[in-house]
């Protein structure tokens, strides 16, 4: 097995999760319970969320978007590492 063969089977597993993260994370976002948060296409208090400080008294918001960044961050970092290596 090659280097990017296993950067893309890590890649595959790490992005398993990331339902449950943004699930999670747009619900604090768009206050709301709603499962059909998951599957509209609103993206721009999901982005302003992500990298502003939308609600700075809600420790839960701050802790979930914190768990969410470094998420996406690692992602990113196995994408770019993927990419190079090919």
């Amino acid at each position: 097995m090659s280097y990017s063969n296993i950067l893309l089977l890590i890649l595959f597993i790490w992005g398993i999760p990331s339902t449950y993260f943004r699930n999670k994370f747009r619900k604090i976002v768009y206050q709301t319970n709603d499962w059909k948060i998951n599957i509209k296409p609103v993206f721009v208090k999901e982005l302003r969320g992500l990298f502003f400080n939308l609600f700075p008294e809600d420790k839960i918001y701050i802790k979930t978007r914190n768990q969410y960044r470094i998420y996406l961050v690692v992602y990113l970092l196995l994408f770019i590492a993927y990419i190079n290596v090919k």
